[in-house]
């Protein structure tokens, strides 16, 4: 089956005008992921940007080979100056007062096929701007490999998230599919139910603020902006979904997952991976290097 255009339909069927590419950690198959909705997108205008840097021939922390991004002529790309490729050369459309890890952000245009580097802005403010002006520049669909906390760019719409998990990111299958679990069932928290008495926090739910509202015997919705203000993680975030009702203001729509069986230095039976994944979160689960989707 062709993975990337399943993943494509899922993400576009509720009118999602971007798609972000989340991990459970380094290595997690995000890159991979984002190059199979690229080919089930040929022949569409699309956008293309980062949170953090994506698409470098040797990860920068430990010097290993990472996949790259090769983009097709007509791609919008947001992207800081300082790593837009030399050669071939590419149509400058646009500058930025934006600012990058590496500088100023630009808007361009590939005119030749090749691998590019994303270095995009760092803030949610700076998502949402870049993703708002490649679609003004002509992008129909925009995609966004992303970091977790900064997908709040999101936040309220129709648009999609794919989290993408690996053999990388955790030492066990057991492990892995926790992590999963755990990270898909916070980005889908629930929006708030406005007939029901609320307490809204101006910032960020911590572990401490949590076992404070539980030991008060708080029952009210505990509502957050987004679910990225949720600083939470896997057995934490668990024990606070039974300890208090976490709500938020503006959800996020979580569509799909995928797996990548092979790590550095593990690997993971690929159909079993793919089927727990699939099992822990509810969500269409896909395994883009093999093509499969898991029963």
């Amino acid at each position: 089956m062709n993975a990337g255009a399943a993943l494509l339909d899922l993400a576009l069927r509720d009118g999602a005008g971007a798609i972000a590419v989340v991990g459970t950690g380094k290595n997690a198959g995000k890159t991979v992921t984002t190059r199979a909705l690229l080919e089930a997108l040929r022949g569409t205008c699309v956008g293309l940007t980062s949170i953090g840097r994506d698409g470098e021939a040797v990860d920068i922390g430990d010097a290993m080979d990472k996949p790259r991004l090769r983009l097709e002529p007509g791609t919008i790309v947001a992207t800081a100056r300082a790593v837009l490729p030399v050669s071939p050369a590419s149509e400058i459309l646009e500058t930025s007062d934006l600012m990058t890890a590496a500088g100023p952000l630009l808007y361009a245009r590939v005119k030749m096929a090749a691998p590019y580097e994303l270095l995009g802005p760092p803030t949610a403010s700076g998502v949402r701007a870049s993703l708002a002006q490649m679609r003004a520049l002509g992008a129909a669909v925009t995609l966004l490999d992303g970091a977790v906390d900064r997908v709040a760019a999101l936040a309220g719409g129709d648009d999609a998230i794919v989290v993408a998990t690996g053999a990388a990111t955790a030492a066990t299958v057991e492990e892995a599919v926790d992590d999963v679990r755990a990270l898909v069932a916070r980005l889908s928290l629930p929006k708030v139910d406005e007939r029901e008495p609320a307490l809204r926090l101006d910032g960020a739910l911590t572990a401490t603020m949590v076992a404070a509202l539980a030991a008060r015997g708080e029952t009210r919705q505990i509502v957050v902006a987004d679910p990225t203000q949720v600083v939470l993680s896997g057995k934490a975030f668990d024990g606070a979904m039974r300890r208090l009702t976490l709500r938020c203001e503006r959800p996020l729509r979580v569509v799909a997952a995928t797996v990548a069986s092979i790590g550095r230095d593990r690997y993971f039976e690929p159909a079993a991976f793919a089927r727990a994944v699939a099992a822990a979160t509810g969500l269409p689960t896909f395994d883009v290097y093999a093509g499969a989707r898991a029963a």
